[in-house]
């Protein structure tokens, strides 16, 4: 029992990190960032080529991908997505093909076997009679962290106020002087890097392969879908419900029974609740 509860509440913790990333995109520039898996990619092979070939120490290889992935983010928004804004459409094929690309350039590069990036923390702490990897807890006390300071920077900074303002009426704040192109670069951003850091935290406990990005896009959209799409509120919740269910039915069922609980709470969700649990027509 312990066990299910630390594993899920790590998985949920990941979860929450991919779809606020996801959902927060989408809630101030209303776009659908296919190429969301390619950045949580990005950031694990970045970590595992700057400490196994260049030797950098692991948690400044760490900063630089979540800081590099990030800008590379605010560079596809600038460069790719914005010339192609009003058409929701083009859009979706550009950050998909910025997603293909990125999975190509890294089987080239790397090559198709799994990587293997060092543990951040060594060793495992027992709780209760279970015994759980350091790293593991570590990815869960990140997380919480980062979506913590994500919060608090959403809620009491100026920028995070424009941020707001954008995604409740973009062209209310506009008129009152808010940069709405810059505002969606900077947003670009932050979802690029906390994908990122999503990425950098998992890998040193899950296979690191060019293709890795696809599921986590896939579950970070199932979940916007279940929290209500634009709703942060709900990704969170969301990511709770998936990460729990999955992790029991992994424990109790099996691993492969646990892959379809995704797809199963979509078709739910749309059934139900089309809007989500927590979905409304304001972005947060």
């Amino acid at each position: 029992m312990i066990e299910i509860l630390v594993y899920g509440a790590v998985i949920s913790a990941i979860y929450a990190m991919l779809a606020v990333g996801f959902t927060l995109i989408f809630g101030v520039a209303r776009i659908l960032n296919l190429a969301h898996g390619a950045f949580y990619a990005l950031g694990a092979y970045t970590v595992y080529a700057l400490t196994a070939n260049l030797h950098v120490p692991l948690l400044v290889a760490a900063a630089i991908a979540v800081v590099g992935v990030g800008l590379f983010g605010v560079a596809v928004e600038r460069v790719l997505v914005r010339p192609l804004r009003r058409s929701q459409l083009a859009v979706l094929m550009i950050t998909l093909s910025v997603g293909l690309m990125v999975e190509q350039v890294l089987l080239l590069t790397f090559g198709s076997e799994a990587r293997n990036v060092p543990s951040m923390v060594e060793g495992a702490y027992e709780i209760l009679g279970a015994d759980i990897s350091a790293q593991r807890l570590l990815a869960l006390a990140a997380s919480i962290v980062i979506l913590a300071g994500l919060w608090l920077f959403m809620q009491h900074t100026r920028l995070g106020s424009a941020i707001l303002a954008i995604s409740q009426d973009a062209e209310a704040a506009r008129y009152m002087g808010i940069p709405s192109d810059r505002i969606y670069s900077i947003v670009m951003g932050i979802s690029a890097g906390i994908a990122a850091a999503a990425g950098v935290l998992v890998a040193p406990f899950q296979t690191v392969i060019p293709s890795m990005g696809l599921l986590p896009l896939v579950k970070a959209f199932s979940i916007v879908i279940v929290g209500g799409l634009g709703s942060i509120p709900g990704s969170i919740l969301g990511a709770l419900l998936l990460g729990y269910t999955e992790t029991l039915i992994a424990f109790e069922v099996s691993i492969e029974w646990s892959q379809i609980v995704s797809v199963a709470a979509v078709l739910l969700t749309l059934v139900l609740r089309p809007a989500g649990l927590l979905g409304k027509r304001a972005a947060f």
